[in-house]
């Protein structure tokens, strides 16, 4: 049986309730006003269907869009900077900034690449070295592999699959190995050409947004039929703008710091290459959950190949998820809680459907994504019950102070 006593507010029905959140009143208006019918429902869920399939067919194309719009929104205080204070011209100053952002990658690149061939070139001398390390391992490994075995053995049968293998291997030795190294190779040309063709739409896009974006905006805004949907319109682009940018700043600063604090680590317990490793620590933390994960995996194998015993390699992943809880529980939160707090439930799953849909470009987006959604339901009268359940947690210390003005009975 499930305990309301934790989901029902203070005092339902008496005083406390009289003064709800003005988000939650508008929400709770909405849902009493809305009656909602099966095909109106159905509808829905065809164009919600539709528009997902859509932007994951068209990602090649959509994707330096979206990635374009959330870099525009962290370049436009420079942006403004550079036009407004120091009296730029706007295509210099949007210029500029794609220059230092290209430069930027191209330093991380270049601070990354050099010590990664070499890690790489030296992997296939220190594999035997690894494999002894994890040899106690080995015996848990090939139970589970035999168990799994013995299950698929069960569910699709021995002879089929035999038959199956028999089919795969009957061809000639050298025709397999040489078509799938031909495959391997057109794979990685043509996936190279994409990406290089998605970076240039992504900056030419940038460009112009960060030229023409806010003339975009004002037509925009004009075709606005009243004046309150001209307000509206202003608001919900202010406050994007204004969260989002905020947002992204705050993470690569701190991101940042995390990046340093590994790297300061590495370097003192001795491991090679420490501003890769804290570089590879900086571009993980912007991928919520998943990016922190991936990074004590990857601290654990350099820790492997880095250090004599087991024991010891388990070292640098666990200040590394130090660090993290550190800036992930502790200083990015209370730094961003007073602009926007998003459901960590919802939080996570956007970043799983991004990261499925889009791939690591959608895992960076999702949490922007979430956010300017959130921002847009707050704004939108039929969609604030949707922005309240995307909200985080209530605050507390509001509803006090909202408890300390009731009148006495």
């Amino acid at each position: 049986m499930i305990d309301m006593q934790g989901l029902v507010p203070d005092g339902e029905g008496g005083a406390a309730d009289d003064y709800p959140p003005p988000e939650l009143q508008r929400a709770r208006e909405m849902l009493a006003r809305s009656s909602p019918s099966v095909p109106g429902v159905c509808l829905l869920l065809l164009t919600i269907l539709a528009t997902f399939y859509t932007l994951y067919f068209a990602a090649a194309i959509v994707l330096p869009f979206v990635l374009a719009g959330v870099l525009n929104l962290l370049l436009m205080p420079p942006m403004r900077l550079l036009n407004q204070k120091l009296r730029i011209p706007k295509p210099i100053s949007a210029l500029l900034l794609i220059l230092l952002l290209f430069g930027i990658v191209g330093m991380i690149g270049l601070a990354i690449s050099v010590p990664a061939s070499g890690w790489i070139s030296k992997a296939p001398q220190t594999l035997p070295a690894l494999q002894q390390k994890l040899a106690f391992l080995r015996g848990p490994i090939d139970a589970a592999q035999h168990a799994m075995g013995r299950l698929q053995a069960m569910v699709q049968g021995t002879a089929g699959g035999g038959a199956h293998q028999a089919a795969q291997h009957g061809d000639g030795g050298l025709v397999g190995p040489m078509s799938s190294l031909g495959g391997i190779g057109s794979s990685l040309l043509i996936g190279t050409r994409a990406f290089l063709a998605q970076i240039f739409t992504t900056l030419l896009m940038l460009f112009f947004l960060l030229y023409e974006g806010d003339s975009l905006l004002r037509r925009f805004i004009e075709i606005m039929p009243t004046w309150a949907d001209k307000r509206r319109a202003v608001q919900i682009a202010s406050e994007v703008e204004h969260n989002v940018s905020l947002y992204l700043l705050t993470i690569t600063i701190m991101n940042l710091l995390v990046g340093g604090a590994n790297m300061i680590q590495c370097w003192a317990l001795g491991m090679p290459n420490a501003l890769l490793w804290g570089v590879v620590a900086f571009l993980l933390n912007y991928i919520p959950i998943l990016g922190p994960m991936t990074g004590i995996v990857i601290y654990f194998v350099v820790g492997l190949f880095s250090f004599p015993s087991v024991l010891h390699a388990l070292i640098p992943p666990a200040i590394y998820l130090g660090i993290h809880f550190l800036e992930g529980e502790t200083i990015t939160p209370m730094l961003l809680a007073r602009r926007f707090t998003l459901n960590p439930v919802l939080v996570m799953a956007s970043l799983m459907f991004w990261d499925w849909l889009w791939g690591i470009p959608g895992a960076f987006l999702s949490v922007p994504m979430l956010a300017v959604f959130k921002i847009v339901c707050d704004h939108i009268e039929a969609l604030t019950p949707i922005g309240h359940i995307i909200g985080g947690a209530p605050k507390p210390r509001g509803l006090e102070r909202m408890r300390r003005r009731e009148p006495a009975t």
